[in-house]
Order: structure tokens, then sequence, then C-alpha cells
């Protein structure tokens, strides 16, 4: 998550016990018994950071933070939830280990998030929703929260701040999108969304901080939703319902499309298997069609091991050369992930 020094200098500590764990016995392990702080880790530091760019906006408000099961910020509530796993290395790698990526894994990912739920801590600190001129510029807030959303990837009506256009989902996800898109140090957002329709919200978001930077917020408690110490499901009833909740839809048939890509025929035989050559190229195939979808990468990896799988069913190999067969799968893969936005769209997870 952080240089190895900042690392260093977080971990002068007894290692717990369930530190030495195998993946198995550590699955075992109840969330509330894992004892875990924000004190003394990395996001303490972040949590620091974003403090001192809230300062040098003039910002009054300090949002409070504590560690639950996701990212969050609870409705009536002016703080923010952080996903437990970002307070620990051990627990890290094991989020890596089942969703293939850590949200908020690295220092500038984990500053996005961080300035993005401040956005929502604020509305609800301040009930900015209730204002008129918000909902003139943003929309109703009162409108559906969608399970899915399918978004324009060119629209210039909106920040592009986190992953999958996010800023679309919601008139309270844009207007987070663009608070943190605005409080970000050295962002040059006007010389960066110059001429886009989303330069409006901006302005609107300078302005309206300009006024309540000084004044203290409305709603000033310190509630906890769901905290840590009292999530007491094990580390594996959490993940068995995190990949049930964030689980693709893997398309169930697409035996044609793996047909043109690979070969049963007998003269292919002796080559590599496709399954074989999937798994061997599958990192750099996932960094590919990530970049060109902006679909999760425990989503796409999910339909490449449907892919693996049906290759083995079918017996197929590798036909072609390696400088043909890359271009060739990742497209192929690009247009399956595709193919399942149209038909849902990525989900609301924030």
């Amino acid at each position: 998550m952080f240089s190895k020094s900042t690392l260093n200098k977080s971990k002068k500590r007894r290692l717990r016990a369930w530190e030495r764990l195998s993946r198995e016995e550590l699955l075992a392990i109840r969330i509330c018994d894992l004892g875990l702080k924000i004190k003394g880790t990395p996001l303490e530091q972040c949590i620091k950071q974003l403090y001192r760019e809230l300062e040098k906006r003039g910002l009054v408000f300090r949002p409070h933070f504590w560690l639950s099961d996701e990212w969050y910020c609870p409705d009536g509530v002016p703080g923010v939830a952080i996903p437990f796993f970002l307070a620990h290395p051990r627990l890290r790698r094991l989020e890596q280990y089942f969703l293939l990526e850590v949200d908020g894994g690295n220092r500038n990912m984990c500053m996005k998030l961080l300035r993005h739920e401040t956005g929502h801590a604020m509305l609800n600190a301040y009930r900015l929703e209730k204002r008129k001129d918000w909902r003139a510029v943003f929309g109703n807030p009162n409108s559906r929260y969608p399970d899915t959303y399918l978004p324009k990837p060119y629209s210039r009506r909106f920040v592009v701040h986190l992953p999958n256009w996010y800023a679309q989902a919601h008139p309270h996800e844009d207007w987070a999108e663009t608070f943190a898109v605005w409080l970000q140090p050295n962002s040059d957002w006007r010389t960066r969304y110059q001429s886009w329709p989303a330069l409006k919200k901006l302005e609107f978001v300078h302005e309206l901080m300009s006024e309540i930077k000084p004044k203290s917020p409305r709603l000033t408690n310190k509630k906890e939703i769901y905290p840590v110490d009292k999530i007491s499901m094990t580390l594996a009833e959490y993940y068995e319902r995190k990949l049930d909740r964030y689980g693709a839809d893997s398309p169930e048939f697409f035996n044609l499309d793996l047909r043109k890509l690979f070969s049963d025929a007998p003269e292919h035989a002796h080559n590599e298997k496709a399954s074989s050559y999937i798994k061997r190229v599958r990192t750099e195939i996932i960094e590919i069609v990530e970049r060109w979808t902006g679909e999760y990468k425990y989503r796409i990896n999910e339909v490449l091991v449907e892919m693996i799988q049906r290759c083995d069913a079918l017996k197929l190999h590798v036909s072609g050369k390696d400088e043909i067969m890359k271009p060739e799968f990742s497209a192929c893969l690009t247009m399956l992930v595709m193919n399942k936005l149209h038909s849902g769209g990525f989900h609301i997870s924030l």
C-alpha cells in the first residue's frame, strides 16, 4: 500500500497470533476478533493528509472515520467507514487473493476514496441536498439508487475521478466525485475540464465551499455504523457474501466464440492447451480489458475462469501464433465484458 519505510515505521509492534495462521485458518477467524484499529496504520497518515487538504481550503468540517466492512458514508452521519482489510497488510493480501485487487490499496487510490467519501459526509453534515441551487446543479437527491448503471464513457457532463465513470451513477455520486476533484491538491480542474459542461458543477462546488467553509456543520454526531468490533461473521463468510454480491454474471453460452479463438482439430492436439494459454496471459489480458472497459478485475477474471473451464470441456488447443492470439483474445474478452455491461451495467459499490 505504501513504501517499505513507511510500513516499517508503523509496524513496531508484536505480531498478533492470527498473523501467523495459514489462509484456511485465518478465514475461520471472526472479523471482530482481529483487534483492528486505524491508529498506527498508514490509514492514519492518509486521514491526516485529508485533514490538511480541508484545512488548506479553509473548511472547518472534519469527518470522523472508523473501520467497517466497506467504504461508505451512512445517511445522517457526517463520517466515513473504511474497509477493515486496509488496516493490516496480511488482510490486504487476503483481499487481493479473492478479489484480484484492493480497493484503496495504494496511497493514491486511498486518498481518492477518502476525498470522495468526505464529499458524502459533507453533504450530510450541512444538509446540502436540501438546497434548491444544489438540486438545480446535481438533480434530485431522492431519485432511486439503482443496483447497476450503464455509463456513457464519453460524456463531458461529469467529472472523471474514480473508475467506472462513477459520477454517472446517481446525483449523490456526481456530487461526491465533483467535490473530490475540487479538493484534490494541484488538480488544475479549471484547465482539465475547460469546455466541459462538468466545469459548471466544479464552479458551483467552489462557490458553495467558499460560502460554508467558516460555518459549523449542522450535524455533528460521531456515530459509527457497523463498526469492525461488531462484525461477528468470519472472514470466510465475509468473502463468500462479497463474491456473491460483486460476482459477474458470466455469459453462459460462448462456445462458438471459443471455437473461433482456439481449435479442437486433431492437427492442433499437441499444441498448448487453450486453458493453459489463458492462465499464462491472464494478468496481461485483464489489465488491457480493465483499461478499455473500466470493469473490475474480479469480474473480468470470472469470465476468464468460465472460459478456462469451457476450454477444457471442449478440449481446445492454441492454433495460432502468440502475436495473433493476444489481440484476438483481448478483443473477444472485451466483447464479452461489454455484453455484460449492456445487459446490466456496473454495480453500485459505494
